[in-house]
């Protein structure tokens, strides 16, 4: 198993060293007319860029100094989605680039045809005598002649193509990751979605549950973010809020400060928390009383009953290494099953269990919608739903893409959001 482990590590680090080569060629050797100050320039950037991607990684992974992380994880983590765009924008230009050398040569041809000169006709007199022409007047000494300006050589036509394409392809790169960028920094979005419940008395009609997932406070996504998010939440009104997973990507030491806003959660029926597999990397059991501390109740494989509804929260699969998984007959086994219920559960995986143990409805996060693009075609092959409602049997499942982003701060088609989901009776 180890050596599987081992083979399969070096595979995918020698296509992600071979992936770099060819963006290095296309970018920086095929755009320079030879080795100078340019092409030094480029390869530094390839070669640094992934260096920091891994240190980012490994530091955030292996608990190293909170400032070591910051000072990492930007231009580490902004690397992973740049060459991610790089990567797409050159493949997508292989196939424009015979289009722009065929054009590129037809144009040089077009040039290289010399414009006819006209010949004068020779002005003649048939029978006009012939007059001898004066004896020339000596011409001065001509004065030496200035050196010619030499024009600089056209690029030839193989490095003008590669020019525009590899110029064409940062450029792409470059301005979907900043509005992506843009579209994490500037906090999430509402998007309101209603759910109708067989089983909800009309007196519940119409409760709203505010679900936040994946807000991902670390080295990057700070305090001034998390405050962002809790006056987006507040600004809702809720009922309810569930905070359901990856709040965090840190200790609570580095990250407490960065967290303190939550305190400032506002709902009439209180703030909800469920662990996600980002808090087994940080410390669950800290942050789980930490988060206590700041006013949120831990739901930790446990049910509460509300006006009109069971609300039951399940620890997070990645938990099952501690001993600490979601344990759903110790959270809904002993229930009124005639009323209905609420599930938080950090990854949608578990929604098989829910179905089994008669929940009506079971609100997740983890996916982050692919966060970017086509990240979204892997992600959904492992999710049963990527994002949205949908129905298993008996019971609903609504994915949120989540408020925040791990790893580099960019979504690209997967904007982020806080979901407020009004439950409805068939009752009302």
């Amino acid at each position: 198993m180890v050596v599987l482990t081992v083979l399969v590590g070096l595979a995918v680090l020698a296509a992600f060293a071979a992936l770099h080569w060819y963006a290095w060629r296309r970018l920086v050797r095929d755009t320079t007319a030879g080795p100078g100050p340019a092409r030094r320039a480029g390869t530094v950037v390839f070669v640094a860029g992934p260096l920091l991607m891994f240190g980012a990684l490994v530091a955030e992974r292996s608990g190293a100094p909170f400032l070591l992380q910051r000072v990492l994880a930007w231009p580490g983590f902004m690397w992973l989605a740049v060459s991610l765009y790089l990567l797409l924008a050159l493949l997508v230009g292989e196939l424009v680039r015979p289009l722009l050398r065929r054009w590129a040569q037809g144009d040089t041809r077009r040039e290289s045809v010399p414009e006819p000169v006209p010949v004068p006709a020779a002005d003649v007199t048939p029978d006009a005598p012939s007059v001898p022409e004066p004896e020339p007047e000596p011409a001065p000494e001509p004065e030496p002649a200035p050196e010619p300006v030499r024009a600089a050589p056209a690029p030839s036509r193989r490095l003008f193509v590669s020019r525009v394409v590899g110029g064409t392809a940062a450029a792409v790169a470059a301005g979907t990751v900043g509005y992506g960028t843009y579209g994490v920094l500037r906090g999430p979005k509402v998007k309101r979605v209603t759910v109708p419940l067989a089983k909800l008395p009309r007196g519940a009609h119409g409760f709203r549950i505010a679900v936040v997932s994946d807000i991902h406070l670390g080295p990057i996504l700070g305090r001034g973010f998390s405050q962002r998010v809790v006056d987006t939440v507040n600004a809702t009104q809720p009922d309810l809020i569930a905070v359901v997973g990856d709040l965090v990507d840190g200790s609570v030491e580095d990250l407490g400060p960065a967290a303190a806003p939550l305190a400032g959660l506002r709902a009439k029926h209180g703030a909800y928390f469920v662990t996600g597999n980002h808090e087994y990397f940080s410390g669950a059991e800290q942050w789980v009383d930490h988060v206590r501390e700041l006013g949120l109740r831990p739901l930790r494989n446990a049910r509460t009953e509300l006006p009109g509804f069971d609300l039951a929260g399940v620890d997070d699969v990645a938990g099952e290494d501690e001993g600490k998984g979601p344990d759903f007959a110790k959270a809904l086994g002993d229930r009124d099953r005639s009323r209905a219920s609420v599930l938080l559960a950090h990854q949608p995986v578990v929604i098989h269990d829910a179905v089994e143990h008669g929940v009506d409805l079971q609100l997740s996060g983890h996916t982050h919608g692919g966060q970017l693009w086509p990240g979204n075609l892997v992600a959904d092959l492992a999710n049963p739903t990527l994002a949205g409602l949908e129905r298993y049997g008996d019971t609903q499942l609504y994915v949120t893409r989540g408020a925040g982003a791990w790893g580099p701060p960019v979504r690209v088609g997967a904007p982020s959001d806080i979901t407020v989901v009004e439950l409805a009776s068939r009752q009302a």
